[in-house]
């Protein structure tokens, strides 16, 4: 994972131009990620306001699909239940992975609209997504994961269920098509502008981070809605190590492919071993073997905020370019 930090440091009290020619805010310079929306202002009652419409916003879009995926299965015969998926039909999954994926441009929008920052800036310090290093970072995830759902369906085999053969090809269409970008919604929403949000509480760098990655982290693990102790480990390793990999990088690029990785490919080995996707779906309960199974995962996230850190041991966290090298950004860009 390569990392270029052209870093500016630039003293938070200086000055900052405060509107572009087009009257958009300027995204401040030498500021880290999650202090883009800092100002003189904490804000928290738009702060708040914020959140509630991302994460009220994500439950509306999925419960509508919902009722939408019900109205489309009931027109092609589609059975509500069927062996190995449960409740969970093709269209149910692909709508509910649409759903949350329009967490990018809700989150661009509400951040445009009640902060009137461009919502490309939830890209990363430049304003751009860096398929560069969001690349490289897949190309050494994704294998990682792979073997690591190798070794876990080893380990801790499942049961196989017969399943009907158009469910499971419909159910892998969808999960590899639409999964990565459910969670890269995800992450545009929590790591993204929550992330922000609760970092502009802060008066300095570091409570703002501290801020950031507590408030994003807990509104991550309870929009999840599980009772499994087991997961909600997994969901406290993977928010707080995101946020701070975002903030080390500067940009929302690792933490997306850590995420849609994890989900798709758990998914696909879920379905293409024939399972029950009942039980791998029921948060209700503790599950020790979900325990065991997670740890991999576990830690290949830290490890990768490990080497992320160490990347930018010296330069520290990226920060964003001086105001002279901003191209004044349209809210859709």
């Amino acid at each position: 994972m390569h990392l270029n930090n052209p870093h500016l440091v630039v003293n938070e009290s200086t000055p900052r131009p405060d509107k572009s020619p087009e009257g958009m805010k300027i995204v401040p310079p030498g500021v880290e990620y999650h202090r883009v929306l800092a100002d003189d202002k904490r804000r928290i009652g738009r702060g708040i306001l914020a959140i509630v419409l991302v994460v009220g916003g994500m439950w509306a879009a999925i419960l509508g699909f919902a009722v939408l995926a019900r109205m489309v299965d009931g027109m092609l015969g589609v059975p509500q239940s069927g062996e190995g998926r449960g409740l969970l039909t093709p269209t149910m999954h692909a709508f509910g992975c649409f759903a949350t994926a329009l967490l990018i441009p809700w989150s661009m929008l509400v951040q445009h609209g009640l902060y009137r920052v461009p919502g490309a800036s939830l890209h990363s310090v430049f304003s751009r997504f860096r398929f560069r290093l969001f690349t490289r970072t897949l190309f050494i995830i994704a294998p990682l994961f792979v073997v690591l759902n190798v070794v876990s369906n080893v380990i801790l085999p499942t049961e196989s269920v017969v399943w009907l053969q158009s469910d499971l090809l419909w159910l892998l269409a969808a999960t590899l098509l639409l999964s990565p970008l459910q969670a890269a919604g995800e992450e545009y929403g929590v790591r993204g502008l929550i992330f922000r949000v609760a970092g502009s509480w802060g008066r300095g760098p570091r409570t703002s981070l501290i801020l950031g990655v507590v408030v994003s982290a807990l509104v991550f693990a309870a929009f999840h809605l599980s009772f499994d102790p087991y997961l909600y480990i997994w969901y406290s390793v993977l928010a707080v190590s995101s946020a701070l990999i975002t903030w080390r990088s500067g940009g929302i690029e690792i933490a997306v492919v850590l995420h849609a990785a994890f989900n798709t490919l758990s998914f696909v080995f879920a379905v293409g071993m024939s399972g029950d996707l009942t039980a791998g779906l029921d948060r209700s309960v503790a599950d020790p073997s979900s325990g065991i199974a997670l740890i991999g995962p576990c830690l290949v996230v830290i490890a990768t905020l490990v080497v992320v850190w160490f990347r930018t041991r010296h330069t520290g966290p990226m920060t964003t370019p001086a105001v002279e090298s901003q191209r004044p950004a349209a809210f859709t860009s």
